[in-house]
């Protein structure tokens, strides 16, 4: 069956069916991993290509249709994806199977380029045209492993670099991504369309960027597992950047296993040659003496065990967990839940050092936004110069800003791009006071993020004996507000402490909050995948958080308790008083803040 007879199909049926699309979505291979696909294919009972239709019915039906537009999660479908399927099919038949995700269908970015007939534009008109000129380094590695390369997912526009009034998910040629837990909620971070394809099963695995936070924010929001890589580990070649200093790219997945079986076909254990990053080490580990490790795993799936954390002596800090706003601190019931989450973790035989109890502060990687700005300009000039017949191939920064100019109408309809204008403004040279930034330097804001890598994650590591850090990853997801944008929605965030420093984070689900997914992520130094694997698939089958708290693609969370009574409908007041409680005291801080909507 051709790409184009299915596509045909279902849009024939989906002319009936799109009102009741959860209804008639095919769920056979809901929640099936890379292992069980696996076990299938090689028994003769599933080929890649019906994987390749299953996802794609879904895709249609849930993500295409369905209640509000559905999840809105894939921009682009490839026209090759069957080509794709079936080539693994032969191959394994003759006896050839490449690899863990041979046959298997991957999402990836839509700032990821391809050399095929799909576009790479980063959410942006400005770089819709001639696709790219050859594959990423990523791409030619899922076609090496005889992977299929299913389609490109939504983002938020320009990897969310554009605007300080953003709204994650939005981007310009692919609309809004919804989040499959609720549909009137955000996705989260620029990998939305990832991790919400992911999640709603569209994919078996998915793969989003990340600078920081737009892995892991999306693993929280939509529940699943976020591997963000160290920093060199997987090559940025041929993926649209936004600093060198912090880019990576790695998997969402609904199981630790999968995401360690996706790193172990994507990551570059030699250099590269096209990402300088791929021979040297993070920004954290240099000048401190360390250097690259000679013996990167091939396989990340031998460090998974489901008894990972017995024994583990784990760092936690709630640095940030009450809000970044004191005057809009994050509900007590979100603090609560995370609380419940890392007691998890003991009970799991894991040995909790409360890091703030200790004394122990993270230092502010107050560098860290000059060093993203100043890359940009640079780097994003070297991607345009890659490519060719898109209106800013061969350009600059300057020449985006004046396309998004012309096409505000398209592009701008709900939000600026100051960030631009700032980048764009920025002094030449990496030793010139910046006054926009009260004088520091790039150099010094290098410096400033090298030194909370030193003086944060591995200074905490050494002076507690720690396997890794422990903290939130973010808060549950909020309503999305293309008027408001994501401003005041952020309470914390836990990215930000490995960030800077080029360090890896693995998320993983950890509790509901009024049907809301919540993450937990294990931070550890340079090239600790093995170890943060070990811990976050221990942590994974002790709670089982995901595969108890599907997605179900409501209209809005929480859906119960929201209608209102019926009228004359009698409510028996002894009985609601056994069932709750109130537990709320008068807390003095909450006199000083408006409520707001009187």
């Amino acid at each position: 069956m051709t790409f184009q007879n299915i596509i045909l199909i279902l849009a024939a049926v989906g002319l009936s069916i799109s009102l009741r699309a959860q209804d008639n979505a095919p769920t056979k291979y809901n929640e099936m991993t890379i292992a069980q696909l696996q076990a299938l294919m090689a028994a003769g009972r599933l080929t890649s290509v019906e994987l390749t239709e299953f996802y794609l019915e879904r895709i249609f039906l849930l993500d295409q249709n369905g209640t509000d537009g559905g999840v809105n999660s894939v921009i682009e479908l490839n026209p090759d994806a069957f080509a794709m399927a079936q080539r693994a099919d032969n191959l394994r038949a003759q006896g050839h199977v490449r690899g863990p995700l041979h046959g298997i269908p991957v999402l990836i970015k839509d700032n990821i380029d391809t050399g095929d007939r799909m576009q790479t534009t980063a959410g942006s008109f400005a770089l819709f045209g001639q696709p790219a000129q050859r594959d990423s380094t990523i791409a030619a590695k899922l076609r090496a492993g005889a992977a299929v390369i299913l389609g490109k997912t939504n983002l938020s526009e320009w990897a969310n670099f554009r605007s300080f009034e953003s709204t994650s998910g939005w981007s310009g040629r692919g609309g809004q991504c919804n989040n499959p837990y609720s549909l009137d909620r955000n996705p989260c971070g620029s990998s939305a369309g990832s991790g919400a394809a992911a999640s709603a099963n569209f994919t078996t695995v998915s793969l989003g960027s990340e600078t920081d936070g737009s892995i892991v924010c999306p693993g929280n929001a939509n529940g699943v597992v976020a591997l963000k890589p160290t920093v060199g580990l997987v090559s940025r070649a041929g993926v649209v950047p936004i600093s060198h200093t912090q880019d990576t790219v790695g998997p969402h997945a609904r199981t630790v296993a999968d995401a360690a079986a996706t790193l172990g076909v994507i990551q570059s254990r030699t250099f590269d040659g096209r990402d300088p990053a791929t021979g040297g080490v993070p920004l954290g580990w240099k000048g401190t003496g360390k250097t690259r490790p000679n013996n990167i795993p091939s396989d990340y799936t031998q460090f998974l065990d489901p008894h990972g954390l017995r024994g583990a002596r784990l760092g936690l800090t709630r640095a940030g967990i009450k809000g970044f706003d004191p005057n809009n601190p994050t509900p007590q019931r979100i603090i609560a839940a995370f609380n419940n989450a890392a007691e998890k973790l003991r009970e799991a035989g894991a040995t909790v050092i409360d890091l703030d109890r200790q004394g122990f502060t993270f230092p502010s990687a107050d560098g860290e936004f000059l060093v993203l700005c100043f890359e940009f300009r640079q780097d994003v000039r070297a991607y345009f110069a890659t490519r060719v017949g898109v209106p800013v191939a061969g350009g600059t920064l300057s020449t985006a800003i004046q396309f998004n100019r012309e096409h505000a109408s398209i592009e701008m309809p709900f939000f600026n791009q100051d960030i631009f204008v700032l980048c764009a403004a920025l002094a030449q040279g990496p030793a010139t006071p910046q006054p926009l930034f009260d004088g520091m330097t790039y150099n010094q804001a290098l410096r400033i993020d090298h030194d909370a890598g030193v003086n944060g994650i591995d200074k905490a590591l050494n002076q507690f004996n720690l396997d890794a850090i422990v903290s939130f990853t973010d808060n549950p997801a909020w309503e999305t507000d293309l008027l408001y944008s994501d401003n005041g929605r952020f309470y914390f965030a836990s990215s930000g402490l490995a960030a800077p420093p080029g360090y890896p984070i693995i998320q993983v689900p950890a509790t509901m909050v009024l049907g809301n997914p919540m993450g937990i992520s294990f931070l550890g130094t340079a090239f600790s995948e093995p170890t943060l694997i070990k811990l976050a698939s221990g942590y994974e089958a002790f709670t089982q958080v995901r595969a108890h708290n599907l997605p179900k693609f409501l209209d809005n969370t929480p859906s119960n308790h929201i209608k209102g009574t019926t009228p004359g409908q009698e409510i028996d007041s002894a009985e609601a008083a056994k069932r709750v409680e109130d537990t709320d005291t008068v807390d003095p801080a909450k006199a000083k803040r408006k409520p707001q909507g009187l």
